[in-house]
């Protein structure tokens, strides 16, 4: 289990804005900031689960290539939500809602690429 990512982002502000919005029917709900005094060099932003996990994001040259996160999700009205809102949110389609029979039978999942085109991905698996 992972306790939380960190990516280094492009543009802070839409990165910020993109995350909230996106992660939002993830369950990742909380927000939390950290001026550049108290995060290091620069500010940061951690999207928040009740479980425990973390995203977090900070104001820098982006990692390349980009990289591929999937958050899982109780159920596929969540990956629906989640693409929604991501594509809402500025972010690219990298393919629809939908089963990917191919991962196995119930994966049902959602790909969207984020500011700096990183695969960001919802995911339930779930039977129905």
């Amino acid at each position: 289990m992972i306790d939380h990512l960190s990516l280094t982002v492009g543009d802070y502000a839409k990165s910020k804005a993109f995350y909230l919005a996106a992660l939002a029917p993830t369950g990742h709900s909380r927000l939390v900031e950290l001026p550049a005094a108290a995060a290091g060099q620069s500010p940061s932003a951690g999207f928040c689960h009740a479980d425990g996990s973390d995203l977090w994001i900070r104001q820098g040259r982006p990692i390349q290539p980009p990289v591929h996160i999937a958050f899982r999700v109780p159920t596929r009205a969540a990956v629906d939500g989640f693409h929604k809102a991501a594509l809402a949110a500025g972010g690219t389609d990298n393919g629809p809602p939908g089963l990917r029979p191919n991962y196995h039978p119930s994966y049902y999942g959602a790909f969207v690429l984020d500011p700096d085109g990183n695969n960001i991905e919802a995911v339930c698996h779930e039977v129905g």
